[in-house]
């Protein structure tokens, strides 16, 4: 799905920098005018928090490496899928980027297919939008589980004697198909959970503001800090060795980038909010 759509952005915007017969924008980006000098500082960081957003991924490395058969061992097969796959989605999404900047310039909105940025061929764009939406209901189903199976299994231990929490009923979908076990405590939950997180989200529609923010909260703690950590450990590596040092100035590298990142998307939603208008997304 995500290749899908990425690819329809992409043909879409060389289609658009052949229709123009120029390449718009400038190699640092939008130029000071159109925005200030300090709002140039603060969407810079903002966009900071957009790239590492997408290292949210690495949560679920570990679930995804679980599955692995062995051999050859887990951790080479994850080691080679991963510097493989980060560097193909790499290269292709900092082509969509760059190849939208070229189409409409200090113009580019933050999401090329759903703000305005293409609007022909409809029905391509129908294609790449509805690709959009499985992959996000797949994604969401991904992240939400570890969550769903830790507030469950709590609720059972807390409170073992309950039916509402404990008790399963069998449901035969279709004659002779395996039965499906339905749980009061899960199915209201769930979807609790669901409504819940959707008027957030619709509550809060600034799209690249929040994406950032969220991408500053996620990256350090959960993408350097405890993997890093967790890695001296495993390795016994001393403190003040040469690899602890360079270790923990990553950390500290990551970390300033987590905060500049949020401190940009926090001043791009104090802004937003000027303009604010429920259930409207702002692109």
């Amino acid at each position: 799905m995500s290749f899908g759509y990425s690819t329809v952005g992409l043909g879409l915007g060389i289609s658009k920098v052949v229709e123009n017969k120029e390449i718009k924008g400038t190699l640092t980006g939008v130029t000071v005018g159109t925005v200030t000098p300090t709002q140039k500082v603060w969407r810079t960081f903002q966009s900071l928090g957009n790239i590492a957003f997408a290292y949210a991924y690495s949560m679920i490395l570990i679930e995804i490496q679980d599955t692995l058969k062995s051999p050859p061992a887990e951790e080479n097969t994850m080691r080679k899928a991963t510097l493989i796959s980060v560097a193909v989605t790499t290269l292709f999404y900092m082509l969509c980027g760059c190849v939208g900047y070229a189409a409409f310039g200090d113009s580019s909105p933050g999401n090329l297919l759903a703000a305005g940025g293409f609007r022909n061929p409809y029905w391509l764009l129908d294609i790449a939008n509805l690709a959009i939406v499985i992959h996000l209901v797949g994604a969401y189903q991904v992240y939400c589980q570890p969550l769903f199976a830790f507030v469950e299994k709590e609720a059972s231990k807390r409170y073992p004697e309950s039916k509402f929490i404990t008790n399963e009923t069998k449901i035969h979908l279709f004659p002779g198909s395996k039965p499906f076990k339905l749980n009061l405590f899960r199915l209201v939950w769930r979807t609790i959970f669901v409504i819940t997180t959707t008027l957030i989200s619709m509550l809060m529609p600034f799209f690249n503001d929040v994406l950032g923010l969220l991408g500053a909260i996620g990256f350090w703690p959960l993408t350097v800090y405890f993997p890093v950590e967790m890695y001296i450990v495993q390795k016994n590596v001393r403190r003040w060795s040469t690899r602890w040092v360079c270790l923990q100035v990553l950390s500290l590298a990551c970390l300033v980038v987590s905060v500049a990142a949020a401190a940009g998307s926090v001043v791009g939603i104090v802004t937003d909010l000027k303009s604010y208008r429920p259930f409207k997304t702002d692109f």
